[in-house]
C-alpha cells in the first residue's frame, strides 16, 4: 500500500500522527484550502508548459470561493455522512478572515469544502478527496 503524502511527511520530519476527529474545522479547512490549491495547480502546469500568469489566472478563478461553493453544492449528494458532518462543522465555523471577492455564505461552504478535502488528505484517503474535486469541476464545467 501507498504511503500517503501527509503520512511522508510526518516520517521525514519525526511527526506523531494525531486523531484528526480533534482538529477544528477551520484547522482542517487551513490545510485543505493548500491541497485543494496544489491539485489545481499541479493539473493546470502537467497539461503543458504555459506563462505563469495565465496559470495564475485560471487557478485563481477555480480557487475562489464562489467557485469551490459551488463545487461543494455539486458534490453534496455524494458525500458520505461523516464527510457531510465535517462538511457543516466548516461552514458553521466563525473565521477571523472576511472573503474578498465573495459572500458570506459563498465564503462559508468554501470553508466547508476546504474542510471535507482537508480532512480526507490527513486521514490518507487522497483518491476520494481527488475523486471528489474532480466530480464538482466536472458538474461546475471548470475546464482546466
Amino acid at each position: 500500500m501507498a504511503v500517503s503524502l501527509n503520512d511522508y511527511i510526518n516520517e521525514r520530519f519525526d511527526i506523531t500522527s494525531k486523531d484528526i476527529r480533534t482538529y477544528s474545522p477551520l484547522t482542517l479547512a487551513y490545510i485543505g484550502d493548500a491541497v485543494y490549491d496544489l491539485v489545481i495547480r499541479s493539473i493546470l502546469v502537467n497539461r503543458g508548459n504555459t506563462a505563469v500568469n495565465n496559470l495564475h489566472k485560471k487557478a485563481s478563478a477555480i480557487v475562489k470561493a464562489p467557485s469551490q461553493a459551488a463545487v461543494a453544492a455539486s458534490i453534496m449528494e455524494e458525500l458520505t455522512e461523516e464527510e457531510k458532518d465535517i462538511y457543516r462543522r466548516g461552514r458553521n465555523s466563525k473565521p477571523h478572515t472576511k472573503a474578498k471577492n465573495a459572500s458570506t455564505m459563498e465564503y462559508l461552504e468554501a470553508t466547508g469544502l476546504e474542510a471535507v478535502v482537508g480532512f480526507l488528505y490527513l486521514k490518507g484517503d487522497t483518491d476520494r478527496a481527488l475523486d471528489l474535486i474532480k466530480l464538482g469541476l466536472e458538474r461546475n464545467g471548470l475546464n482546466l
